[in-house]
This record gives C-alpha cells, structure tokens and sequence, in this order.
C-alpha cells in the first residue's frame, strides 16, 4: 500500500526498526573513533610531525564544533517542527531527535578545552588568558568583565545544560508518546518550542562567541552566531540526506519517507545550509570591507593572505556556487542517491569552513607594523608572515574520531526505537504529503 494511503504505521515493522543494522553501524563507528582518537593523543603528547600543544588543542576545538554544529541543526529542526506545528514532518524527524539527542553527552568532548582553561596561565588557546595581555592590551582589559576565566567556564556549563535540557525533553517526550498515545505531550512539546528557539538563538550565538570568536580577541563581529548557526543548519541538513539515503538502501522508510519528504528536506539544506550561509557569510564580508575598522578586519587579512587564500576561494566555490547548482532543480531534491551524495560533499566542506574560523591568525604586532595591505600581502606570499597555517594528520584524525563517536551512538539510540513516532497525531498527514 502507498504512503499517500496510509495513515497509520506498525511500530514493530521491519521497515520502521534499524535491528542488528544498528548495532552493527555502532560497532564500526566505535572502532574507528577509538583508532583515530588514538592516534591523536598519541600525535599530541609526542609532539609527531611538529604537532604543538596549541595546534592540537586547535585541531581538537575544530572537531568539537564540527560535531556540535551537526548536533545543534538537529535541536533547531526538532524545535521549529514543532514550534510551526509541521505535519510532512513527522517521518524525519525521528532522525533529528536523536542526532540532537547527542547533546546529552557531547559535554564530554569540551572537556579537554574546559580543563585546558581551567588551569592555563599562557594563552595555549585562548590568546586573552595570556598574563600580558591582561595587564597591557587596553582593548583585552576592556573586554575583561566578560572575556575572563570564570565567567566563561560557568557560560559552557550553561550552555551545555540548556540544550542537554531542550533535547532530552523533546527526545523523551516523542518516545514516550510512541508507547502512549498521548496527544498532550505533542501539545507539550508545541507550547515548550518557541521558548526553547529562543534559548537556542542565545546560547548559540553566544558559544560561538565564546569558542571561535575569541580564539582573536581584538576580533568582534555581531553576526558571527548567526554564521555559526548557518554553519549548524548545513551540518545536520546533509547529515539527514546521508541517513535517509543509508536508510533507504537498507530497506527503511522506503514508504513512510517519499521523494516528496525528500525534496522538503533537501530544501531546508538548500535554503539554510547553501543559500542562508553564503548571504550572512557574504554581509559579515561586505561590512567589515567597507567600514575597513583595523580590529575587524585583521580577522579576514589572516584568511586571504597567503596559504590560506585558495582555501578561502575553494569555500566559496563548494559551499555555494557547486552545491547552488546542484540541488536549485526539485528533481535533485527528490532523487535520494544525489542528494545524499551532494550532502557528503557539502560535510567536507562543512570541516573546511570550521577550520577556517579557528585555524588562521595574525599577531597583534604584524599588523601593527605593516605600512600597506601590497607589503603585509608581499611577507605573507615570501612566508615570512605567520599565519597559522600547520596542516597535519591530527587535524583530520581529530574530527574522524569526533564524528565517528557521534555516528555510532546516533545509531545505538536509533536502534531502541522506531524509526518515525508511530502514534504522533500528525503521522497520517505526514504519510500523505505531496508536493504542490
């Protein structure tokens, strides 16, 4: 029988249970995440290929918000879901519940830059702990009532525990519904949403803030959070294509997810994650162009000068132009083996956006003392400028293991319940949606 016919789906069905696919994917995930964690600390400690304590840390930071931009897309997907009361929905978002689900314990992975925090007097990281920063740099001192060591750990634990709070709830709240019926906690989960986009919207912005934007803190953009938050939207977006393309190729939600939920799914990746993106990504630019303020644009001189220009061009090409004329058609959308194949493409060059918000940087004192952009452009070409360009092993061993973790356990916790909430109220307009 055809979804547009259904209106209702057994929990128990083979179509709607992951099974052994899940342990098996967990597994594997697990075994290549220990691996390349490994390999990372082994690459840290010993200091391997001119590794230094402030490049792994910084490989680390581009690995945490890597999977935590995945992690937060699918908390604000969950949350607008219910927030616009959606009904095509219904049979996705399963798969968005439990990838934000993973906010529970991703806590664990910002452990290291928290302790590193904690106990470091030289800036290994964070430039604004360094002692003659806070003593002599005036624009630092300004900043010192929010930019200081206690004021910013206690804002990570908050953060964490607001969205750990907001994804168990609508995680739990959905499973719960699965066994009872219970049309009051899709009310529940309504009412709560609009609460939590605003939470999220702070928290987010203000994270980013915290773990990239200071990582130069003469820096400062007002819309950086909303980059970041583009940033999340792509992440989780092409991550829902490549689960629903894995999925469908097993057997699961051939019917309960049509071309037309994939066409909806692939416009929000279209919408946020490529077009959105490369809007605020493009104002963020053209502001800080012509206002041509010394703190702001230090910031981009380090990401266009030197090494770091073809990257920066390369990211324009992937993350808009290709991927734009890609997926524009609805029948790229529609079509599951393309999409989820644009979606691998777009996750690779997710990793290269984020380590271009951490990785670049010059001093302070470079800029001080250069006489002209054509002379500051001339010592970056002859590499007599540092800019923090140390590419090496750990940077991608880092972020394996990082989304391996995040693979294997989405999959164990897909695997404890049906792949779509078999008893939402709005499961019967999901199953008939089309397309106008």
């Amino acid at each position: 029988m055809s979804a547009a016919h259904r209106h209702a789906v057994d929990s128990n069905s083979p179509s709607v249970r992951l099974g052994p696919i899940a342990q098996q994917v967990a597994k594997a995930a697990f075994a290549v995440a220990g691996i390349a964690l490994a390999i990372s600390v082994i690459i840290a400690v010993a200091g391997l290929f001119g590794t230094t304590a402030k490049g792994a840390f910084k490989s680390w930071m581009v690995a945490f918000l890597y999977v935590l931009s995945i992690c937060l897309g699918a908390l604000f997907f969950t949350m607008i879901q219910h927030a616009v009361r959606a009904g095509w929905s219904v049979t996705v978002r399963r798969i968005a519940e439990s990838i934000a689900a993973n906010l529970l314990w991703l806590w664990v992975l910002f452990l290291p830059v928290f302790i590193l925090v904690l106990i470091d007097r030289g800036g290994v990281l964070f430039p604004w702990l360094k002692p003659e920063y806070m003593a002599t740099d005036a624009i630092i001192q300004h900043k010192m009532a929010y930019l200081n060591k206690g004021f910013f750990l206690l804002r990570a634990v908050f953060f964490f525990a607001v969205w750990a709070g907001f994804a168990w709830f609508f995680w739990s709240s959905s499973v719960r519904q699965d066994e009872s019926g219970d049309v009051a906690l899709t009310h529940r989960m309504q009412r709560l949403a609009p609460l939590g986009l605003l939470a999220f919207a702070l928290t987010l912005t203000f994270a980013a803030f915290d773990w990239a934007m200071s990582l130069e803190p003469h820096w400062f953009s007002t819309i950086f959070g909303v980059y970041f938050f583009a940033v999340s939207c792509c992440g989780f977006g092409a991550s829902m294509c490549i689960a629903l393309w894995f999925l469908g190729r097993r057997g699961k939600l051939l019917n309960e997810v049509t071309s037309e939920h994939m066409q909806d799914v692939g416009k929000f990746l279209f919408g946020f994650g490529i077009v959105f993106h490369a809007y605020i990504g493009f104002s963020q630019f053209m502001l800080i162009w012509y206002a041509n303020i010394p703190e702001e644009t230090g910031w981009y001189l380090a990401r266009t000068l030197g090494p770091w220009k073809p990257f920066m061009w390369a990211l324009l090409i992937c993350h808009f132009a290709v991927p734009f004329l890609l997926l524009i058609s609805r029948h790229a959308k529609r079509n599951r083996t393309f999409i989820a194949a644009v979606a691998v493409f777009l996750l690779v060059v997710q990793f290269l956006d984020i380590y271009l918000l951490v990785m670049p940087a010059i001093s302070g004192a470079d800029l001080a003392s250069a006489v002209s952009y054509p002379a500051l452009a001339a010592r970056a070409a002859s590499g007599d400028l540092d800019l923090g360009f140390h590419p090496g092993l750990i940077d991608l061993t880092c972020v394996l293991g990082a989304l391996s973790l995040l693979v294997g356990l989405t999959a164990r916790r897909l695997g404890q319940v049906p792949l779509v909430p078999v008893r939402d109220p709005r499961l019967p307009e999901a199953l008939a949606f089309e397309n106008m």
